[in-house]
């Protein structure tokens, strides 16, 4: 699709001026998709012209009670459309957690209990409020036009759409011919991320790409409901650490939006240069053109390293704020010379001569001895800056700085 034929598409409504393309380049900055964009640019039009803001919905299901910086590509994406003036709407699904979402699984997903989202929501959105504005943001649970359904408004919801175009959705086609269990409730979570768009009238809804499916069905059900079909704007999933699989607590590759802002700065400096610049897209707040030149600089020979702490200051700065970014810098350079910390935990433990192994885990240093004797297999484990080789080593009485890999500083007196 060309940009000139949503642009023509749009005039014969409402003028397209150079704020609404503007704003249509806000939108299509770092997307995967945006479907359909004339009617996006429409839209944007005819707001441009009456004043009336866009209602531009994500909905987040809180089924773990911390975000990470993946998460926070698409609420990145509704803060930039929140800065237009427009009215973003933080959906959080009370009610869908009690399903489970099917998307992208090859089993059914255990639904949460109620204390469990209950216990979830409360940080979910004061998390979520370190990117987003809070004083102009519409926050709602599904539970309140969706619990009042009741059986009767359940079935006549499923009668909208076919089992046939359900069974279109990747996930549940893969399960089905690979003789897979599907259970029949898993098919209502669709449905009713869907109706969620119908209840809030949404002109916008915003997902990553695993959510394509959930959020074509808001536009079936708002036509069907004889509403105007929100426009989806689908994120691409943020790579973590590692530079290859999608950001997972579960894989270790992730940065934690309310990390300290020491360990927040070193793991942004631990990326690597190719992926520095698709962090830049998808987490900066900074202009393309202000990033083009960065790049430009670094392939013209600048150190990138420069431009990794620029990113690390920004991200550290948004979750934090300015000091604590500076105290991180200053901090990883401490540390890049072999230096301590001047913050780092003090722990008392009692039983000199201890072995390694155990002071390294009793200190939280390490999960288990065994991850100790691996790190000091590595050379990871240093003892007042000195590499320790010796895994039979003991501990004799006093106090010493135990280091493991390069964050995790413990000062510990031991005792007999």
């Amino acid at each position: 699709m060309t940009h000139a034929q949503p642009t023509a598409a749009a005039a014969a409504a409402h003028p397209v001026t150079d704020r609404t393309r503007e704003a249509l380049a806000v939108s299509l900055r770092g997307c995967d998709e945006l479907i359909p964009e004339a009617d996006w640019l429409k839209k944007l039009a005819r707001s441009e012209a009456n004043g009336v803001p866009l209602r531009i919905k994500l909905g987040l299901d809180p089924t773990a009670p911390d975000l990470h910086l993946g998460h926070t590509v698409v609420l990145n994406k509704m803060r930039a459309l929140q800065n237009l003036g427009h009215q973003v709407i933080f959906l959080v699904g009370d009610f869908t957690s009690m399903i489970g979402d099917p998307s992208g699984r090859n089993t059914t997903r255990p639904p949460l209990t109620r204390e469990q989202i209950e216990a979830n929501a409360k940080t979910y959105y004061a998390q979520a409020s370190l990117v987003l504005d809070p004083e102009k943001t519409e926050i709602r649970y599904n539970s309140e036009w969706s619990d009042p359904l009741g059986a009767r408004g359940m079935i006549q919801l499923a009668a909208k759409y076919t089992v046939a175009r359900m069974m279109e959705r990747n996930d549940f086609h893969d399960r089905f011919h690979a003789g897979t269990s599907i259970s029949v409730h898993e098919f209502l979570y669709p449905l009713m991320q869907g109706y969620d768009s119908v209840a809030l009238k949404s002109d916008l809804e915003l997902g990553g790409t695993d959510q394509k499916f959930n959020l074509l069905m808001g536009r079936h059900l708002q036509q069907e409901y004889g509403q105007e079909p929100q426009c989806i704007l689908t994120m691409p999933l943020l790579e973590g650490l590692d530079g290859i699989e999608k950001m997972s607590k579960s894989k270790n590759n992730y940065i934690g939006i309310t990390e300290d802002p020491a360990t927040m700065f070193a793991k942004v400096l631990s990326i690597s240069d190719v992926l520095m610049w698709r962090w830049y897209t998808l987490l900066s707040f900074r202009a393309e053109a202000e990033i083009a030149a960065l790049k430009a600089e670094v392939e013209a020979g600048a150190n990138p390293k420069h431009a990794k702490v620029a990113l690390a200051r920004e991200i550290v700065t948004r979750f934090h704020n300015a000091a604590a970014a500076d105290a991180a810098e200053a901090d990883f350079n401490n540390r890049a010379k072999g230096g301590i910390p001047d913050d780092i935990p003090e722990v008392t433990l009692a039983g000199a001569p201890l072995g390694l192994g155990a002071l390294l885990k009793a200190a939280g240093l390490v999960p288990s001895s065994s991850e100790a004797m691996r790190m000091v297999e590595q050379g990871g484990v240093r003892i007042d800056g000195a590499v320790v080789s010796d895994k039979g080593l003991k501990i004799e009485a006093g106090t010493v700085v135990v280091q493991v890999g390069k964050r995790k500083f413990a000062r510990v007196t031991l005792t007999a």
